[in-house]
């Protein structure tokens, strides 16, 4: 075990790495976060900010000589520096996990090859692809970069072949992912932790509504049956043992309806860390996602997942922001309402800010509050 008074490293400094540091702090430990941004969020809570490129030798040269371990708050931190670092030292998650789910066709492909169940999809890296799909894929379809996508960026909805073509020679040529546009019914998500031993711990699983690309609110617990609630936690538990994942792991799923009507569950896609619809653990459960991040992190035994009440987290961008400055008395004026600011300077458009979690005796009157405060804020 690595006990308090260690020294934990973070690559990325956004706020799941703010959310984390905040975790290990807490704890007795302290953190070093590498990330180049100046106005890092996770730096604001760090014991030191490394204020460097991923790549920097130098800086990884001092995470591996002063970290006890090192960890990462975001999908797209190079494969190739999590490699040497392990060499070093303990690295969870492994630089193969991550670089699995940072490649959206390495990710799909990883998902079919081993049975795992997926929507019809095609891998283009050319024109001659596009011209391959024929009935593989019907329209309309979702084009996606195959990296750096997140929060609706990176895809666009295609009506046609034609219409993907010119998609994709407007986005010059990059590879990408072409998916069948579903009939969704809901979308949850599984957040789990795992250890270096195996040893799972499962959260609730989170229903999800998603506005522009963006995920808007989550809704814990999911309102499903708690068979398709085993389900969808068994397929993530399987997808964490199948990558030999340790840490915080978090699979986003589609429910759609099978051709006899039947309700099943597709993956969309895994994230190798904390997961924006668990930050409700923060205040809903007995042990957050973060706090469980560190006790992987340092070969701590895994908390209790339990919820304790049910919780519906509203993201806040920066569109609700009045000249740079949120209202938020509009969100304190319920006193079951937990705020959470992430420290970023500048508030714009489409960019994620903060969150609140309403806590309540029941999903809909928590959910009926949140909405509630979410019209005040509009």
């Amino acid at each position: 075990m690595i006990l308090p008074g260690s020294t934990l490293g973070l690559l990325g400094g956004g706020q799941l790495g703010r959310m984390f540091t905040s975790a290990a702090r807490t704890m007795g430990y302290d953190v070093i976060v590498l990330d180049p941004d100046p106005l890092s969020p996770a730096a604001h809570f760090a014991t030191e900010h490394i204020c460097a490129d991923f790549h920097d030798q130098s800086a990884l040269e001092q995470l591996a000589k002063r970290c006890a371990a090192v960890t990462t708050e975001f999908e797209n931190s190079p494969a190739e520096s999590l490699a040497w670092l392990a060499e070093r030292i303990p690295v969870r998650p492994g630089a193969n996990a991550v670089a699995i789910a940072q490649d959206r066709i390495r990710e799909k492909t990883f998902f079919a090859d081993n049975g795992f169940p997926v929507g019809p999809f095609a891998i283009i890296r050319s024109e001659a692809d596009l011209k391959m799909v024929g009935r593989a894929i019907q329209f309309p379809a979702i084009l996606k970069t195959a990296r750096f996508g997140y929060d609706g960026k990176g895809q666009a909805r295609v009506a046609s072949i034609e219409d993907a073509r010119e998609t994709f020679l407007s986005w010059r040529v990059v590879p990408c992912v072409l998916e069948q546009l579903l009939p969704l019914k809901l979308e949850v998500s599984v957040i789990l932790a795992r250890s270096a031993d195996g040893a799972f711990a499962t959260f609730p699983v989170v229903e999800n509504q998603h506005q522009n690309g963006i995920l808007d609110i989550s809704i814990a617990p999911a309102r499903i049956s708690a068979q398709l609630s085993a389900e969808a936690q068994n397929i993530a538990q399987q997808l964490a043992t199948k990558l030999d994942y340790c840490g915080v792991f978090a699979v986003e799923f589609f429910i759609v309806d099978d051709e006899s009507g039947k309700e099943k569950l597709l993956i969309n896609e895994i994230a190798p860390r904390p997961h924006n619809s668990g930050h409700y653990t923060i205040d809903a459960c007995i042990t957050s996602q973060f706090e469980q991040q560190v006790r992987a992190l340092c070969g701590l035994p895994l908390g209790p997942t339990t919820q304790h009440t049910p919780a519906v987290m509203v993201n806040l961008l920066g569109d609700v922001w009045k000249n740079n400055v949120l209202p938020a008395e509009n969100i304190f004026r319920e006193p079951n309402a937990k705020l959470h600011l992430y420290g970023k300077r500048e508030a714009r458009p489409g960019r994620k800010m903060g969150h609140y979690t309403v806590l309540e005796k029941d999903i809909e009157s928590a959910l009926a509050i949140a909405i509630e405060v979410k019209q005040r804020l509009a």
